[in-house]
């Protein structure tokens, strides 16, 4: 039996989260840096992400990050665009910008190049906001080219929303 692609986990996935947001009725909208899109992808490739689903934005140059979702340009200057901080910022300027109850954040190094001293190729963050002003991010150290770096980041997004659902029922 044929093992799913990453692409197919990632959607199954996000049918997962769409029908969780649904089902909690919480909106969902994104950030992203070097995912580049894939994860808005993922959950607009579900039929009815549009229950759930508010939009996303795609935001790569730090100045987009500051102007777009409110990324502080302190954080970009000390920590930078690649750092737990810039992550939770970003989530939060989404969660404001779109309107949403819940919103998740994607920035890292996908390599090949990029890579810093103590920023290492396949280093992410994601991001996730949820409440009145709560946010957290997750340091990620994936393996792999740019594709398997980006497609590993998505599902950990996922898979952080996802959890974060569960604590809030709880």
């Amino acid at each position: 039996m044929e093992r799913p692609s990453a692409e197919q986990e990632n959607r199954a996935l996000a049918g997962r989260l769409i029908e969780a947001c649904r089902r909690a009725g919480v909106r969902l909208a994104t950030a992203e840096s070097c995912t580049g899109g894939l994860l808005g992808a993922a959950l607009t490739a579900v039929p009815g992400a549009s229950e759930a689903y508010e939009g996303g934005a795609v935001c790569y140059q730090n100045r987009v990050k500051e102007a777009l979702l409110g990324v502080s340009p302190e954080t970009l200057g000390t920590v930078g665009a690649v750092s737990a901080d810039c992550a939770r910022q970003m989530a939060l300027g989404a969660r404001a910008r779109f309107g949403a109850g819940l919103a998740l954040a994607t920035t890292g190094i996908a390599g090949p190049g990029g890579a810093t001293p103590g920023k290492p190729v396949g280093l992410a963050y994601v991001g996730v906001a949820w409440g009145e002003g709560l946010a957290e991010a997750v340091e990620n150290h994936f393996a792999g080219d740019r594709d398997a770096v980006r497609a590993q980041t998505v599902r950990k997004a996922l898979e952080l929303a996802l959890a974060c659902l569960e604590k809030v029922r709880e």
